[in-house]
């Protein structure tokens, strides 16, 4: 009878042991991977996610815009592995990462960008050399009748200072100059392209990836186009950049490497963007 008694003990805490076991494994979360930065790179770090996550399916990876400064500084704190960012890293960033993990970090061409002057498609401008998008966006320009438009004003729409392509346009267009104090700030490149749509006097500027009711400038008599950007003749192209802290291991190395290989450059080539090297020729590009 003891004999009985033990052997019902034995299996009824090995029953408990089994029971414990499988709710652990229930309740384990996956390993996930945190990717934050460029509001223009959110459709392409979207795709990279859920294709990244088919083909790993042990792995979460969680994306968010909110710019290009805040996915850096996020970078910085460690509060993501990943920084996305649609301009080189700036050097009071370089100082605030150095100062808190004793180095500058890495960074990763993903892909290449060109920006494109957002217009309402009832506007009968057409094209616009860089001097007067210049004058445009820091407020010498005001009325579309000096571009060879109708007589009405000009509504500037901006990114907000955060955003990288708001850093950028500034240094490479505006040379250092302000932005027009006249104009509107607006946090993503879907909200400016939305007001645009709505107003027929307005411009604004964006990624050339961009589809919806807008269209897109020509500058200096140069179109938007894919040829033009591959052949450097378009004049506003820029780099895409994802950031580390350090040498990047596991997880974030191998997505890494996952973007930068035929099935990511493929996700930024639907996107819209441009890969930084031919997958035909398996070479990067120069």
């Amino acid at each position: 009878m003891l004999k009985k008694s033990k052997t019902l003990l034995s299996l009824f805490l090995s029953g408990l042991l089994t029971l414990n076991c499988s709710s652990s494994l229930r309740t384990q979360t996956p390993p996930t991977l945190r990717i934050k930065g460029s509001d223009t790179m959110v459709p392409v770090l979207q795709i990279w996610a859920q294709e990244f996550m088919k083909s790993n399916p042990g792995i979460a990876v969680y994306t968010e815009g909110g710019g290009t400064s805040t996915g850096i500084d996020a970078l910085i704190n460690n509060n993501v592995d990943i920084g996305a960012a649609s301009r080189p890293i700036r050097p009071e960033e370089v100082q605030k990462m150095a100062e808190k993990h004793e180095t500058v970090g890495l960074s990763f061409l993903v892909a290449k960008d060109a920006l494109s002057i957002y217009l309402n498609p009832e506007n009968p401008v057409e094209n616009l050399t860089i001097d007067q998008i210049r004058g445009i966006f820091s407020g010498h320009i005001q009325n579309w009748k000096d571009v060879g438009g109708p007589d009405s004003p000009i509504h500037v729409i901006i990114r907000s200072p955060n955003s990288g392509t708001f850093l950028y346009f500034r240094e490479h267009i505006l040379q250092g100059e302000s932005y027009s104090k006249d104009a509107t700030s607006l946090p993503s490149q879907t909200s400016v392209a939305n007001i645009i749509a709505r107003d027929p006097f307005a411009i604004g500027y964006g990624g050339m990836a961009y589809k919806g009711d807008i269209k897109h400038g020509h500058i200096n008599g140069i179109a938007p186009t894919e040829e033009n950007v591959i052949a450097d003749k378009y004049p506003i192209t820029r780099y895409l950049y994802l950031y580390t802290i350090d040498s990047p291991s596991g997880w974030t190395k191998a997505f890494i490497e996952w973007v930068l290989g035929p099935a990511g450059q493929s996700v930024v080539n639907q996107v819209g963007y441009y890969p930084i090297w031919s997958p035909f020729n398996q070479q990067p590009s120069s």
